[in-house]
């Protein structure tokens, strides 16, 4: 079947939820994905900060063949190995007691937020408690994720929403005071906010935010569904501010390409919220899932990502700095690590899809945002790479 085919038959048998770039891709080595005609692509999206280990990492995909070969599945009726060898390693990375795994980052905010309510009803000894969120947030596309998620335009279609949540402007500490009531069980937000825009927190908002929480018994969840697991720098974003949430989401790359999302929270948490019969999964924590799960600590560990990413990083950060002093178009450059954006006042949508064109696949942020979040295993001559085809892209555009 050629391209089109492929596409034209997509177009006629999947839901329209998504308006897909023009391409079908068919296998990846690295960091470049090539398609069905066999073009090749440098990498810079990592399918939405989800393939930290870039494509054909051996180790990884040997753990999950030899998995698929021994069990696939349990239920939690069960305990099963690779999921408790899984819950160490990520429970160990993150410095949290508790962990729950689920089948995505939308899954993972929907058990925070029952988590937090929870907490609260334990505390209280009544419902009716409210969460604080921020505005240009995003978390998911659930009800409960969409509550919770500061954009009118995903929230509209879909009311009435969750009710008792309550949005503060992101890095904004008198505006997240002005929401604080004795109905408030948690804070929520983005650790580096994605979809919005790339806003890392301010470390004086963090470290408030915190203080607010410690204050009034509130619990502070930080979602690091794109900003975790080494995109940063840190394991989890909130390490390079030394603030420690109550709860934390985590998804995207912790599974590295198979679908696996979790929510982590502290003991003193854990001790006062779901209980068994508040919260359940089927597939959650499968075998199959703790040995992707096992594999990418393992991996990180032994290609020592971390301290590659906080090598490379700088180096990216230096150059996108020099494209904003290069083109009047480009306005800004923000983020942290190897999570980045450059603000556009071209069409950032038509920048994407002529960056195809050249073997570039960049994506967006927002409406004016081009998102660069990488392999962590990128090298500085991909760096380099990467500027020749952006510079010929906006050439292209301009």
């Amino acid at each position: 079947m050629k391209t089109q085919e492929y596409i034209n038959t997509a177009e006629n048998e999947l839901l329209h939820t998504y308006n897909r770039f023009p391409l079908v891709l068919d296998h990846g080595e690295g960091v470049h994905l090539y398609d069905t005609d066999g073009k090749e692509y440098l990498d810079f999206a990592a399918g939405i900060a989800v393939c930290a280990l870039g494509y054909g990492n051996r180790a990884y995909t040997e753990a999950l063949k030899k998995q698929v070969d021994t069990l696939l599945h349990t239920s939690n009726l069960y305990y099963n190995v690779p999921v408790i060898e899984a819950a160490q390693k990520a429970l160990a990375a993150s410095q949290m007691d508790r962990i729950f795994f689920t089948n995505s980052g939308t899954e993972a905010i929907e058990g925070a937020i029952k988590a937090a309510k929870k907490y609260a009803y334990t505390r209280d000894g009544h419902a009716g408690h409210e969460i604080i969120a921020m505005q240009h947030s995003f978390h998911g596309r659930s009800l409960g994720a969409l509550s919770v998620t500061g954009n009118a335009h995903y929230q509209e279609p879909f009311e009435p929403l969750m009710p008792g949540v309550k949005f503060a402007e992101f890095n904004n500490l008198d505006s997240v005071k002005a929401q604080i009531t004795d109905k408030t069980c948690a804070i929520l937000m983005e650790t580096v906010q994605g979809e919005g825009g790339i806003y890392p927190a301010e470390k004086d908002f963090l470290e408030g935010v915190r203080a607010l929480c410690d204050e009034n018994d509130i619990l502070l969840i930080l979602d690091e569904i794109q900003c975790g697991m080494g995109r940063t720098g840190q394991m989890f974003a909130w390490q390079n501010y030394g603030v420690k949430p109550d709860i934390m989401t985590c998804a995207k790359a912790l599974g590295c390409g198979v679908p696996v999302g979790a929510f982590f929270m502290t003991q003193r948490v854990a001790d006062k919220s779901l209980a068994p019969g508040d919260h359940g999964t089927t597939y959650g924590g499968n075998p199959f899932i703790g040995a992707a799960v096992s594999a990418v600590f393992d991996q990180f560990e032994e290609l020592q990502i971390l301290s590659h990413v906080n090598e490379v990083a700088p180096y990216l950060a230096e150059k996108l700095d020099a494209l904003v002093e290069k083109y009047d178009f480009l306005t800004a450059h923000r983020g942290m690590g190897l999570m980045r954006g450059l603000v556009c006042t071209i069409p950032v949508g038509q920048v994407a899809s002529k960056a195809l064109e050249n073997g570039l696949i960049v994506i967006t942020a927002g409406s004016d945002v081009l998102r660069f979040v990488p392999p962590l295993v990128i090298t500085k001559a991909d760096v380099d790479e990467m500027i020749l085809r952006l510079e010929k892209t906006f050439s292209d555009c301009h």
